[in-house]
């Protein structure tokens, strides 16, 4: 495999594990970056394009990150109480009236970014032209019916997350999300990220796609790991929470699909570079290249304060949740018990260690099973671990 970009020494083992990835873990087409300090140590990238395809992945190429752009959404709510605009412990209804309608007139903006708020299902599924208009989203988790009592409990919310958070922030500056983002976080700090893709940058995305991960082999260093029943039931099961959750929009939509690259879909549809992930989780946590940081030390404490532990009624495995972020745990192995981001179903990761001063992401265009533990960005994750 040809890799590209460039490695600081000491990191060399990202390098290598980021190859094996292609040789050992099914890997089609991927980049990693990271960021020490604010300073950036790697940024390499491989493999083809679009997932089906044989042009080669460019310094350039950008892929839909899936939930991985939830943690850059949730920067936004906390940024926005850090200067004063939102606050956290204000009933949603404050900013977004309607949202109070049938019991959840006592959910907070602190329940959303936690997915303690109670909607990660619709009653009414959306399909793929009304999930992406910008109307139909809020309209309907506005009327939705909460499926516990808002913040007595967590599960996540798959793609709910899009129209709570999305609205909330609309109704509280006057800007979509994918604008506010554009606008005072990615230009500021020469990210490629975004909600909705410009027209102009539309030749830079690559195909994503299923791919079915090889057998584990002691040459990997990976284990077969069988996922419990309820796990696997919860997921087969049409009526369950979790289905309902993940197929609030039905039929699921072609990612691929230009409509749906320009639709603004926080917790769904980033669009990134490898390189624009980790530098802004790197703007997180400290200065870069002379960009004063994006969280002061308090709202990072926000950030990283574990908000939502234990049974997820939605993923049906054991969670934690600061404000907007996955935290370090089982279901999402991090660097260390201080790291707070969040994956990509299918293997692409954000987040950032404050304690190191590291911060991490990975995109890739070959969608293997599972949720938040993608044994690609695992491998990385160790390497990176290893050279501190």
């Amino acid at each position: 495999m040809d890799v590209r970009g460039t490695v600081a020494p000491g990191f060399e083992a990202v390098a290598d594990a980021f190859a094996r990835n292609f040789e050992q873990r099914g890997e089609r087409g991927a980049a990693v970056a990271v960021y020490r300090d604010g300073r950036k140590v790697v940024d390499l990238w491989a493999g083809t394009r679009d997932v089906d395809g044989t042009e080669p992945w460019a310094v350039d190429t950008v892929q839909i990150v899936r939930s991985a752009g939830k943690g850059i959404a949730a920067a936004v709510p906390l940024l926005l109480h850090q200067r004063g605009q939102v606050d956290l412990d204000a009933p949603v209804s404050t900013y977004w009236p309607e949202f109070k309608a049938n019991g959840k007139e006592r959910v907070l903006v602190r329940d959303l970014l936690a997915h303690r708020a109670g909607v990660p299902a619709l009653d009414r599924t959306l399909t793929p032209a009304e999930a992406a208009d910008g109307l139909s989203g809020p309209a309907a988790v506005a009327a939705q019916s909460p499926y516990w009592e808002p913040g007595t409990d967590h599960g996540y919310h798959a793609q709910t997350y899009s129209w709570l958070i999305g609205e909330l922030v609309r109704r509280a500056t006057g800007r979509t999300i994918g604008r506010w983002i554009a606008e005072e976080i990615a230009r500021p700090l020469g990210l490629d990220f975004w909600f909705g893709l410009p027209a102009d940058e539309a030749h830079r995305i690559g195909r994503i796609g299923s791919v079915e991960p090889p057998a584990p082999t002691a040459a990997s260093g990976a284990l077969r790991v069988r996922p419990k029943r309820s796990v696997v039931e919860a997921y087969r099961d049409p009526e369950s929470l979790t289905r309902r959750a993940f197929g609030a929009i039905d039929p699921f939509p072609d990612e691929n699909d230009a409509a749906y690259r320009t639709a603004e879909l926080p917790a769904s549809g980033g669009i990134a570079t490898a390189r624009g992930l980790a530098r802004c989780y790197a703007a997180m946590i400290g200065p870069v290249d002379g960009h004063r940081r994006l969280f002061a030390p308090a709202t990072l404490t926000l950030a990283r304060t574990e908000e939502s532990a234990g049974p997820d009624r939605v993923l049906v495995v054991n969670t934690r949740f600061g404000l907007g972020y996955m935290l370090h745990g089982p279901a999402a192995p991090l660097l260390g018990p201080g790291s707070f981001g969040h994956p990509g179903r299918g293997g692409s990761l954000g987040f950032a260690d404050p304690e190191s001063g590291i911060a991490l992401g990975y995109v890739t265009n070959g969608l293997q099973k599972g949720v938040t533990a993608d044994p690609r960005a695992q491998a990385l994750v160790r390497a990176v671990r290893s050279a501190l």
